[in-house]
């Protein structure tokens, strides 16, 4: 198959990481796939661009980096986008065009003039597109032409998504996928004395780790809740947050001091070398609330790394960890969250023995092989359904 990953945001966020495993596993597997995507604007640290250059998935063109679903210029744009994807002027013609985004699944679906009654065209390439929400669409007008008659295929992060957005499909092909992770990239030592001297705690430290924005909704009030909870009876407990956020001091670090944790809390920064090695130190990992990545790719990465987790029934978490078995599965109170974890640290064996089976789990399911050959089986069957 000829594929174009077509993603309208230059930013190294969401489903950036999980498109590029994907692009590679793919390319592993025999397809000829290519990315388009906005170069970064100058001076960035991280970005889509960069990253995908390192993998050797460098772009093959860029795009304007635009936010909007309907833009000024946007015709010039569609008719463009039009002959790169039915015709050789690019790389094309293609079978599938993969959009990651609202705004280039519309730019997608005009240039292949989907939807539009009276007007058939003949067209083999088709639109797959990866809904990186768990929540359900909205059935808006707008949304029932997007992702209807304007999507061949729509991926979902869980099933229960999937089943949600049944209907807006109105038999078109819809799934669900859980993911996958770069194991190789997770495939480091871990020294968990060096880990905890670098971070400045004790080497009797209980770590727990955190990875996510530093923002409200990421729920920093049950974690910092049931932190206080824990540290009155283990005051070796430190809580780990792998991150940034330009909210830090509001939703952190103010109540934190307020609640009287602040010495339970590390702030470990935004690691790129050493992440894993970083995430691999921690006894346990909470993930609470999805960011903009509905794989939950931090929670995969835990797994990978033989982390025991502790999760919230949000989205797909409920999906990705087997309660009691990879982890806990906990209500987003801080009472529940505090138990899970005081079960956890206290019983050492019982942690290890979590953190194996995620492990296990993780090599099972979130492999870059077994997610490019789910998708390919996906693509096809949205190139045999009626366009």
């Amino acid at each position: 198959m000829k594929i174009l990953q077509l993603v309208s945001d230059w930013k190294w966020t969401g489903p950036a990481e999980p498109m590029l495993v994907l692009m590679g596993a793919l390319r592993a597997r025999g397809h000829q796939v290519d990315l388009v995507c906005p170069e970064p604007p100058s001076g960035s640290n991280r970005s889509l661009w960069q990253e995908a250059s390192l993998r050797d998935l460098g772009p093959i063109h860029p795009i304007e980096a635009m936010r909007g679903a309907l833009m000024w210029g946007d015709t010039e744009r569609v008719v463009r986008l039009r002959r790169w994807l039915e015709t050789d002027e690019l790389a094309g013609p293609y079978d599938i065009v993969h959009c990651w985004h609202g705004r280039d699944h519309v730019l997608a679906a005009r240039a292949l003039r989907l939807g539009r009654p009276g007007t058939p065209v003949p067209r083999e390439t088709r639109l797959v597109r990866f809904l990186s929400s768990a929540e359900t669409i909205t059935a808006w007008p707008w949304n029932r032409w997007l992702f209807g008659p304007a999507c061949d295929g729509l991926v979902c992060v869980s099933d229960a998504a999937a089943k949600a957005n049944r209907a807006l499909r109105r038999g078109r092909p819809v799934a669900a996928t859980c993911g996958a992770v770069d194991l190789d990239r997770l495939d480091v030592r871990i020294d968990r004395r060096r880990i905890r001297e670098q971070l400045g705690v004790p080497q009797s430290s209980l770590l727990i780790g955190v990875v996510a924005r530093m923002q409200a909704y990421r729920r920093f009030d049950l974690l910092l809740d049931a932190l206080g909870r824990v540290v009155r009876e283990c005051p070796d407990v430190r809580l780990v947050l792998i991150g940034r956020g330009s909210q830090a001091e509001r939703v952190v670090r103010t109540p934190a001091r307020k609640l009287g944790v602040e010495a339970n809390l590390i702030f470990a920064g935004y690691r790129v070398e050493d992440y894993a090695e970083v995430l691999g130190a921690m006894d346990l990992f909470t993930f609470l609330v999805p960011g903009s990545d509905g794989t939950c790719r931090a929670l995969l990465q835990a797994a990978a790394l033989g982390l025991p987790l502790v999760g919230t029934m949000r989205g797909a978490i409920p999906e990705i960890i087997s309660n009691g078995q990879t982890g806990l599965l906990v209500a987003e109170d801080p009472e529940a969250i505090a138990a899970a974890w005081a079960g956890l640290l206290g019983d050492p064996v019982r942690r290890r023995e979590i953190g194996e089976a995620a492990r296990r789990d993780a090599f099972n399911r979130f492999r870059p092989d077994r997610f490019a050959a789910w998708m390919e089986r996906f693509y096809q069957q949205a190139s045999a359904s009626p366009s």
